[in-house]
């Protein structure tokens, strides 16, 4: 087994109720571990990483408000990397995750880099969206842990409810079945998906659509034709979405919703997200829908947090 650590001060007022509610979706718990009725707060979230069973165990320390938030808060993360196999044992290879890629993927995970506060200033005094910031100052938008894992989940996710949608999510991890030694099952990586085929997709619960644009993009990963993982680092967003509408059954939907949760751009405009739309209406006093076309206008504005802004927009849907 590979161990890393990390130990990273949290900024001040860290929601941590945001991590865990966002990572607290499937309510059997078979690829997350949500930790918060006893002395430990935190998180165990189990993937395929560079081929190898691996699950990242989170846990805050601090003083936390009654809005679940940290003062003066710290967060110790360890990951433990099973060999290829899911079992105990085996060294690091060459291309096997590091200590530099490791602090990288904890602070992407958590939002630690998103400009929080430059956001909070430029548009606190905004007559309509500043009082939702105020209220939910902080906000921060937890990410997942691999682009393929965002776009993977954006793909289960369509034209369906979230209810729907998580139930789908894990017989697609059940299916795969690539099982850690703390003894949760981890989201696939490609190469894990592309030992399913079609057929046990179908069984899964996936529709024709969904099975072929999710093993259209597994391939197109493992080939190289989408790197994913070299776009994490240099963030080329019109090459992400040209590269991402090769694949039939991806469309600007799917692109918005993983370029924010996979690749940690604000900047994503999710105007066709029906709960931002809802949220929208709730904030501006409208008892008439918000289409579309009026949602991505009033989103222009607050480039280049366009996703921030959607962010918060869900909380207000949620009556928040």
């Amino acid at each position: 087994m590979t161990r890393l650590n990390v130990h990273l001060p949290l900024p001040a007022g860290f929601r941590t109720v945001d991590v865990l509610a966002f990572h607290r979706r499937d309510p059997q718990q078979i690829a997350e571990r949500i930790l918060d009725e006893g002395p430990e707060l935190g998180l165990d979230k189990a993937f395929v990483w560079a081929g190898r069973p691996a699950c990242m165990a989170f846990r805050f320390e601090g003083e936390v408000t009654e809005g679940g938030a940290l003062r003066s808060g710290h967060v110790r993360v360890e990951c433990l990397i099973d060999d290829a196999s899911g079992t105990t044992g085996g060294a690091m290879g060459e291309g096997d995750p590091d200590q530099a890629a490791f602090e990288d993927l904890v602070r992407h995970m958590l939002g630690l880099d998103q400009p929080i506060e430059a956001f909070e200033h430029a548009h606190a005094g905004h007559p309509e969206l500043g009082p939702l910031i105020r209220r939910n100052a902080g906000l921060r938008i937890p990410q997942v842990a691999t682009p393929f894992e965002a776009l993977s989940w954006a793909i289960l996710g369509q034209q369906i409810s979230l209810v729907a949608a998580v139930a789908l999510r894990r017989r697609l991890i059940q299916a795969a079945d690539r099982r850690h030694s703390s003894g949760l099952i981890c989201y696939p990586d490609a190469a894990s998906l592309l030992q399913l085929d079609a057929a046990t997709l179908r069984a899964a619960g996936c529709s024709q659509t969904k099975a072929d644009a999710l093993l259209g993009l597994a391939r197109a990963e493992l080939e190289q034709r989408l790197p994913l993982d070299e776009w994490l680092r240099t963030l080329p967003v019109e090459d992400i979405r040209a590269g991402l509408l090769t694949i039939r059954g991806i469309g600007p939907w799917t692109i918005n919703y993983a370029l924010l949760r996979g690749f940690g751009w604000l900047d994503a405009s999710l105007h066709g997200d029906v709960a931002v739309r809802r949220g929208l209406r709730r904030l501006l006093g409208r008892e008439d829908a918000v289409g579309e076309a009026e949602t991505r206008q009033w989103l222009e504005a607050f480039s280049p947090w366009r996703a921030l802004v959607a962010a918060h927009l869900w909380t207000a849907a949620a009556g928040g």
